[in-house]
């Protein structure tokens, strides 16, 4: 469960994960192994955030914003799942924070 502020946090079943293969660094890996991590997050579905903090981050989020609501963050800097997984996580972290 990852803790946004003091107050706020976001529930793991809240995110959505598909991983798909990406490009970058990794070699003939890359075609191979789906490795780069398409977070979802479905802003208005969210409990944990209040009202004022929803209308700020689909401010904020620009074009990572889909017209269905949801904020989709796709991180492929890495050569792993995990890695990639955790790096999506930190930057919808950080988009939440400033919207709060």
């Amino acid at each position: 469960m990852p803790r946004v502020t003091p107050t706020i946090s976001i529930d793991d079943d809240e995110l959505q994960f598909e991983f798909v293969r990406g490009s970058g660094p990794g070699g003939q890996n890359v075609n191979k192994v789906a490795t780069a991590a398409q977070l979802r997050f479905d802003v208005d579905a969210s409990p944990n955030l209040p009202g004022a903090v929803k209308a700020r981050l689909k401010r904020l989020a620009g074009n990572k914003l889909t017209g269905g609501g949801e904020i989709l963050i796709e991180a492929k800097r890495h050569r792993s799942q995990q890695r990639n997984r955790d790096d999506a996580i930190e930057r919808l972290v950080t988009l939440i924070r400033r919207a709060a």
